[in-house]
Parts: structure tokens; sequence; C-alpha cells
């Protein structure tokens, strides 16, 4: 077994430890069981890092388990997408992947044994009215109508009910717990609904599926689960998690443990609404990459590493907070700080013209691909007589606090030749078209005696061979930071989420399918959106700024 360190050894690693060294169990078998009705979030990651985690550092195993109970909104799209994140994350599963509906026909003998030992009818009261019935937290449920038919009458309704001779929502199966129970989920709980759905799985073969209540436990016994972790609101649920199994003919019986879920400010996790997204055309999709799908921080160039090391950052505790976006953004700033090679991009693009070289001058600039990494190699740059430079990088007149190019004095071009303005070009509305400066030719990547200290480095690219390219720049999806709690999203849309710009790029990049990250200097941290770049158009996301600035992002 290996031993935890204080940094991971979170209370169901303890849990674990212990339960190994009293020997309830000899071997640790964990479960993640994703519901395959959308997309996998930053959240699922967080149970993916800890449950694959956990069988990996016990040298236990971890099954892959579809809770595909729900055929409605589930497909095979869905599940074909929730294995890619989980294998792109880094994490693989332990045999054959799995489904709740591998264990139909066990769960369906499982519920008839309740039938007959009276723990289980056949309700006719429709949705509303169990509702209704059920109570409230300060007014006890009634018994159904229905409750006390015989077990032989309740077998033969069940029958009816996976035979298709009930409507959907005629009938359902409940268990015959207690109506007065503090728990409402032990009010007689729904254990069966007829759905006349094809199941991605089984196809038409049912009429009837079971709630996911008493399918995970069943799951999870079926497939000797030592620990189901599970996030804490299903903690009430745990009591009939452990009813179910306490109620039926079954050997093992797993114990559920509960932990906090993931809330990170700015985002939402909950499928319906990112559905709702989707449908109203808010965002492109599930990998849009506003959202913090798994394959929207992907698309955005967030990198397993980091969203691994994040998940070991917040930790896993009882106690529900809100995480801070920034945590999330810094584990992605350092990751690529030290992996993404750099390139010069001029997103905001003016044109700067050097009057002392001639007009097809070109010259090439050896530069390092990473300025604390010289085993990533070095590349050509091209320099020119007309050059982009950021608009943002020049002003006719500054303070003495601005450090870049302005009128009658000097700045150095990154990695070349120190220039000065000396006038501007400018079209009939004041704008300034471009700039026309004089170069020190005896400043290339070095810094002359005895002349004086230029302050300020910009960066730039070749007009001649600078590539013109798109970028996709990217804030908070909303204008609150805890969206998950207004109803009508679209009420609190930041209408400033993309910002979409044209400028240039060095002339080293092809497009491939798989997703680039790259350092733009003084820019921030890009990766190539091969969904949207063609070899005729390059397109660039945005994943991160430099470092975090605290400034109003809806201005």
């Amino acid at each position: 077994m290996k031993q935890t360190t204080t940094q991971n050894a979170n209370f169901i690693r303890q849990i674990i430890t212990a339960d190994l060294v009293s020997g309830k169990c000899t071997k640790v078998h964990t479960r993640f069981p994703p519901e395959p009705n959308g997309y996998l979030h930053i959240g699922h990651a967080k149970s993916i890092c800890l449950n694959f985690g956990i069988a990996k550092d016990y040298h236990g195993e971890c099954n892959l388990r579809f809770d595909d109970t729900n055929p409605g909104n589930e497909s095979k799209d869905f599940v074909e997408a929730i294995k890619y994140d989980i294998h792109w994350l880094g994490f693989d599963w332990t045999g054959d992947v799995r489904y709740s509906s591998d264990y139909f026909n066990k769960m369906y003998q499982y519920a008839i044994q309740l039938i007959y030992q009276g723990l289980a009818y056949v309700d006719e009261l429709s949705t509303e009215q169990i509702r209704e019935y059920r109570g409230t937290l300060n007014v006890s449920g009634k018994n159904s109508p229905f409750r006390n038919r015989s077990a032989h009458e309740n077998f033969l309704l069940f029958e009816k009910m996976r035979n298709g001779d009930f409507l959907e929502g005629q009938a359902c199966l409940r268990a015959k717990i207690d109506m007065s129970s503090s728990f409402i989920v032990m009010r007689d709980p729904v254990l069966y609904r007829i759905k006349y759905v094809a199941h991605h799985q089984t196809g038409h073969k049912w009429y009837i599926y079971p709630m996911y209540d008493f399918a995970h436990c069943i799951s999870d016994a079926l497939e000797g689960i030592t620990h189901s972790l599970c996030t804490l609101e299903f903690q009430d649920n745990r009591r009939l998690y452990d009813w179910i199994l306490n109620h039926i003919n079954i050997k093992h019986h797993p114990h559920q443990y509960e932990f906090s879920r993931l809330n990170l400010e700015y985002s939402i996790t909950s499928k319906r609404k990112m559905t709702q997204l989707i449908n109203e055309k808010i965002v492109d999709g599930w990998d849009d990459p506003r959202l913090v799908t798994i394959s929207g921080l992907r698309r955005r160039g967030y990198t397993p590493r980091s969203i691994r090391e994040f998940c070991q950052l917040i930790g896993v505790t009882k106690q529900e907070n809100t995480i801070s976006m920034s945590l999330l953004e810094s584990c992605i700033r350092n990751d690529l700080n030290n992996n993404a090679p750099r390139l010069m991009a001029v997103i905001n693009p003016l044109k700067l013209i050097i009057e002392n070289l001639p007009d097809n001058y070109e010259e090439i600039i050896i530069a390092p691909n990473h300025p604390n990494n010289p085993d990533m190699g070095t590349r050509n740059l091209f320099f020119s007589r007309e050059i982009w430079i950021d608009r943002t990088d020049f002003r006719e007149q500054a303070n003495k606090n601005y450090k870049r190019l302005t009128l009658g004095h000097e700045v150095r071009l990154r990695y070349a030749y120190i220039v000065r303005a000396k006038s501007v070009l400018k079209d009939t509305s004041g704008n300034i078209n471009c700039i026309y400066c004089t170069a020190d030719l005896d400043t290339l990547g070095k810094t002359v005696k005895n002349r004086p200290k230029v302050k300020g480095v910009i960066h730039w690219v070749s007009a001649i061979h600078g590539i013109a390219a798109e970028f996709r720049e990217y804030n908070s999806l909303f204008i609150n930071p805890n969206p998950g709690c207004i109803e009508d999203l679209t009420s609190i849309i930041n209408k400033n989420s993309l910002e979409i710009k044209h400028g240039f790029i060095e002339p080293h990049l092809t497009i491939s399918e798989v997703i680039q990250n790259y350092q733009f200097e003084r820019e921030g941290y890009f990766c190539t959106d091969y969904i949207h770049s063609s070899p005729s158009r390059l397109v660039f996301n945005k994943t991160v700024g430099l470092r975090n600035i605290n400034e109003n992002k809806f201005q």
C-alpha cells in the first residue's frame, strides 16, 4: 500500500487507510459513475482525480460505469466524449466499460424480492400527487391509497408495467418505508418508472427503468466497490442506499462517503443550464471555451497537468465553498510558463517603418523558443524595414512612467534594434496609420557602452513575413460570481465574454488536430483552435494572461 503524504491525506484517504489496516477490506475498489447526458465538467474532474487517483495510489481498481437509467437524455455520443475526457486527463479504468443497464435483469429481480417482502408496491398516483403526498420538511407525508395492495397483486401490476400495459406516468414502483420519516428521501421513494424511449445500450427491450438511487447501490454491490464516493447532495440518500442493500439478497455491501462538490466562481456546472445555453445559442456547444466543461477547458488551452494540479490544490473536504477562478488560472499559468514555447504576435497592429533601412531589407535574428529552457531550441525571426507593433505600445506623447514608444524617444524591439520614433502618418479622421522611425544599427541584441539606457522593450512581427491570424479573447461568461443561484441565466450574461481581434503572428506555425500552446510574448498564453483554423486561416484562443490582474473584466 502506498503511504499518503500530509498534503494528500484527506479524510477519505484516512478512512481507506484505516479500513486496510483493520482488515475491513483487503483491496480498494472505486468507481466513477457519470450519467451520459452531457459532457464532463470541472466538478467531474475533481471526482475523476479522486476515484482514479485513490485506486492508483492504493494499487486498487477503479471502474468506469455509466449511470444510463434515464435514456431520454442520454446518447452514445456523450458516452464517447466522457471516455475521451477521462483518457485525456491521464486516467484509465479497470477492465471493460460498464453500464448500469448491464444489470437491468438483476435489478428487476431485486425489485420483485422487495415486492414479495412487502417492501415495494405499484402506485398509480400521478407525479404531482406523489409530490403532494410526500409532504414537506415540516409536514409529514401521507400514505398512498395504493400502498396496501397484496404482494402478488403488486407483482402482477409490476409485470404489466414491464410489458408496456400502462401509459407513461400512469404507474410506478415505490419502496414502502416510512411516510413520516424526517428524511424526505425515505418517504416511499420511487424505484422504477415507465419510459417509452429507446435506450442507447438496450434498445426497446425495457419499458421500465430504475431510478438512480435503486440502480446505483446495486451496481456498486455487484461490482464489489469498497468505497462509493459521492458529493454532499447525496448525503441523505445514503440512508436509502443502505436500506436497499439491507433488504435484498446480495452479498457485498459497499459504504458510501460524501465530499463537497466543486463550486467555481463565474461558472456553472449544471448540465440542465449548460444545455439551455447551448440550445439558446448563447454558447457554441459543449466545448465552448467559456464553459468549464473539460472539453471547453481543453479547447481554451488548459492542459491535463494543470487541471490535475488544480484538483489537488483544492483538496477533498466536507465543507462547501466557492473556489476563486484565479486559482485555476494560476495552475495553467504555472504549467505553460514552464512548458509553452514563446512566439511574438501583434494583436492590435500598427505599422512601423524604419526609414534608415533599405526598402527590400531583410535580416534573420536568432531567438530562443524558451528563455529558461535551452533544450527547446531556437527560431528564426524575420526582420524587415516594415514591421507591425501593437497599437497600445505607441503614444505621440506620454509621461515619464510610460516605458514604450513615443515621438522623439527610443524603445528596444524584442531581440532586435533600438528605434526612435520620428513622425506619424494619420488618416483624415486623425487615426495613426503608421509610425516612421530610425534604428540604431549598432544595438542588435546588445547594450552599447556609454549609450543612454532604454527602459522599454516591445514585441513586433515582420510586415512582410508575418501571417494574418484571428485572436479570440475570453472573459467570464457571467457578470455574477455565483451564477448557479440565478435561475434566469440570460439576465447575467456578460456581453463582452468573447472579443475577436485580427493581427499577425510569426511565420512558424502549421495547423494540426492537436491543440498547441504558446506564450505570445507580452500578450499571454494562447492555443490553436483547430476547429476554426484552416491552412488559410489561423485562429488562436486566449487561455490566460501572463499574470493575474485584479481589474473589472466587464468594462
